[in-house]
């Protein structure tokens, strides 16, 4: 079945099958069908397993250590053709001596190498959410393609990236991975990232086969929790779980990863419905589905499996094309076929796509291709990629509030203190899955303060409090330098170690320690410059949420320092918008701006009335909601122009004149938003369906066209089916805080 958006939009959610085995949508080269020819049931196994690379091990493993081996004993396997992928090593030189050894190999199939690359391999970028704010997809394309080119030049071929779950719950660690809560940002930005990652030609020698992540709805675990149950609706999972994985398949990714979790009372990795009546049937996809670590072993912990061989055959059977790291696949399937419990023709199947993959990544002409060490040389912290990474950091700095224009600060003649735990801290710059980069490559805030101001000794530097305690005498230090200064740069948030896989918080908070020193810096009465670091949208409270002013600075990775001054001395135009909403409690999770509708909605100006929607002590509403931020100077809006009537099936042509009303030249986000009057299921209460940013000088006004595709006013309607039901909308276009205008238009 050919790739589209409308057999994903059009199908039930878990269609039925007649037969255990799908045909083959396109035949596999004649290379490919000798070599399964040839092969035992042991050697299609071991084309199906993949192990953490310990011939070049990288020394920071995040999961727990499962079948480990050495490098010798490794060799050895891959020699013997136990093992078809390595992932999360690093290194040309080692890479040269693993692909050696597949190459004495009985068939000289080649390896494939992977690795977590999620926002960097050597020089580490902000973190996906980070990126995310910058609203940009070329910026995100272009971002992934420079990491593509360091990457592969350290011996990788596949890349275990982009993560597109939407993220609607802000104590999922692994919000920091993704592109938020929206979901056509998140699919804009996936189809990006693919695009970055892959290049134009997978077999060039700075090609990195995508994996959008995590095959499917991961993101909606349940109360935030790693790991967790997932359940949902089928209009849910089309609506918003569905589409960026579809975006990133049109783009060409070449891999998806099963996710860890139950769906549906079915874990993901036996859930034959999703990856294979789903995955491949109604989606067409017809690349490799690779499974998380250890998650085919983990079947028996979720009482699916028996034991581990009943694992593996769930696993091969639902669609798992290569078992990441528990070995069941080379320990089980021969066995497994042999007995007649799974058939060969399941085995053969995951093998062609397996070794159509490395046909397509060029490995079988060249099993060397990406293991040259001139271009490690070349290619590794280059001049071009440091450059590209502070382009991305500074596009990622969200300024969300300014009162009394305290930002920028001038360069000379203010005194400076800078007081926090990440002032002068370079161990958490990077975040969440930072894979080969090293820490100490990172420029903090404290130096690049320093490398902007015309007086670097004007800038005192004091923590005042570590990430989660207090320090001996910090805080009477932190306030003596504040009380000393002009104004406070107050640098806190999450550790590095706070967010990701593993960190889901139920309080989604400054820590105690930092949120007193906070408080100890706002009773100095000196103007305070929130810095805040962190990998989700935080609920802020007291003197962090009260600051003069606020800035969102995630985890921006090596060149941190450099892109927090060009912001706040102004040498940078603050551009970012938030793609997740902050609340006002951890309790209000999950929440996005795109809620549904509910039967009692409490009047705008009245948030807390009786009987209506809201908890007993907080609004229905965000403290900063999605697309929230500001820069320098103001926009306005005038003359919006919508068409009162739009044919079913056609676009909505949108026309707004915005201009800078201040005194510098500026970046605005302009964003349509639309809301489904009356419709066959209740709709979201708002959601985001185009989106363009503008520049313009001070005082200059410009008309913008922007175009709302006629997809987008589509929804799963009762009967399953995604449909455009006529009726009417209304329409907001926004461009920035506080300033929006309202149209509405009627399909007919």
């Amino acid at each position: 079945m050919p790739l589209s958006r409308r057999n994903v939009l059009g199908a039930a959610l878990l269609a039925g099958t007649a037969t255990l085995l799908p045909a083959r949508a396109h035949a596999a080269s004649d290379r490919v069908e000798a070599l399964i020819a040839r092969m035992t049931l042991a050697e299609k196994a071991g084309q199906l397993s993949c192990f953490n690379d310990e011939v070049r091990p990288v020394g920071a493993v995040f999961n727990p250590v499962v079948d480990p081996r050495g490098g010798e004993a490794m060799l050895a396997d891959i020699r013997a053709g136990r093992i078809g992928m390595l992932f999360n090593g690093y290194g040309v030189a080692g890479a040269r001596r693993a692909q050696e050894a597949a190459l004495a190999g009985r068939l000289r199939i080649p390896l494939v190498f992977a690795a977590d690359v999620l926002h960097g391999c050597r020089t580490i970028f902000p973190i996906p959410l980070a990126e995310a704010a910058a609203f940009d997809a070329d910026l995100s394309e272009r971002a992934a393609r420079a990491v593509a080119c360091e990457t592969a030049a350290g011996g990788l071929h596949w890349t275990f990236a982009p993560m597109v779950d939407v993220a609607r719950d802000q104590r999922w660690g692994r919000v920091a991975e993704g592109a938020g809560e929206d979901v056509l940002l998140n699919r804009l930005l996936a189809a990006a990232r693919v695009r970055g990652f892959q290049g134009s030609d997978l077999r060039r020698a700075d090609a990195l086969l995508a994996t959008p992540k995590h095959f499917v709805g991961y993101g909606a675990v349940r109360g935030g929790m790693e790991y967790a149950a997932v359940d949902m609706s089928a209009a849910e999972l089309r609506e918003t779980f569905l589409p960026p994985f579809l975006d990133a398949f049109a783009a060409g990714a070449g891999a998806t990863m099963a996710s860890f979790t139950d769906f549906g009372g079915v874990p993901v990795s036996a859930n034959r419905p999703l990856l294979t009546d789903l995955l491949r049937g109604e989606l067409g996809f017809q690349g490799v589905c690779v499974s998380d670590y250890d998650a085919d072993r983990e079947l028996i912990a979720h009482g699916i499996a028996a034991d581990e061989a009943d694992a593996a055959r769930l696993a091969i059977l639902a669609g798992i094309d290569m078992s990441m790291q528990s070995g069941l696949f080379v320990r089980h399937l021969p066995a497994l076929v042999e007995s007649g419990r799974v058939p060969v023709a399941a085995v053969d199947q995951a093998v062609r796509r397996v070794l159509t993959l490395k046909e397509r990544l060029g490995l079988f002409n060249d099993p060397f291709r990406s293991i040259d060490a001139r271009a490690e040389r070349r290619e590794t912290g280059s001049v071009a990629i440091k450059r590209m990474a502070r382009k991305v950091a500074t596009r990622s700095i969200v300024l969300l509030r300014n009162d009394g224009d305290l930002l920028p600060l001038p360069r000379a003649g203010k005194r400076i203190a800078l007081i926090g735990p990440f002032g002068a801290d370079k161990a958490n710059l990077n975040g969440p899955w930072s894979f080969a980069g090293d820490a100490k490559d990172g420029i903090d805030v404290a130096s690049g303060l320093r490398g902007v101001m015309a007086d670097p000794a004007l800038l005192t530097v004091e923590a005042g409090s570590g990430v989660t305690e207090p320090l001996p005498g910090g805080t009477a230090r932190a306030v003596a330098a504040a009380q000393a200064a002009d104004v406070v740069l107050l640098a806190i948030g999450e550790g590095g170690d706070m967010s990701g896989e593993g960190n889901s918080r139920t309080e989604i908070v400054v820590p105690a320690a930092q949120q007193a020193l906070a408080e100890a810096m706002a009773a100095t009465g000196k103007p305070v410059v929130v810095l805040l670091r962190h990998g989700r949208a935080l609920a802020l409270s007291g003197a962090v949420r009260d600051a003069p002013a606020l800035l969102a600075t995630w985890f921006l990775g090596e060149q941190t320092g450099p892109a927090v001054a060009d912001i706040l001395f102004g040498r940078v135009e603050p551009t970012g918008r938030l793609p997740v909403s902050f609340p006002l409690t951890s309790g209000q999770q999950p929440w996005s701006y795109d809620r549904r509708s509910t039967g009692r909605p409490p009047p705008d100006d009245q948030p807390m009335a009786p009987g209506r929607s809201h908890w007993r002590d907080a609004p229905d509403r965000a403290l900063y909601p999605f697309g929230s931020g500001m820069g320098y100077t103001r926009f306005a809006l005038s003359d919006l122009s919508v068409p009162a009537v739009v044919a079913t099936g056609a676009d909505v042509p949108v026309s707004v004149m915005v201009r800078n009303v201040g005194k510098r030249a500026g970046t605005t986000l302009v964003r349509i938003d639309l809301h489904d009057r009356v419709a066959s299921r209740t709709r979201p209460v708002r959601q985001m369906k185009a989106f363009v940013r503008v520049t313009l000088a001070a005082g200059e006004t410009r008309r913008i066209d922007l175009r709302i595709a006629a997809r987008e006013l589509a929804l799963v309607a009762s009967d399953g089916r995604w449909r455009v039901e006529p009726g009417a909308f209304d329409l907001w276009v926004v461009a920035g805080d506080g300033v929006e205008m309202q149209g509405a238009f009627e399909v007919r």
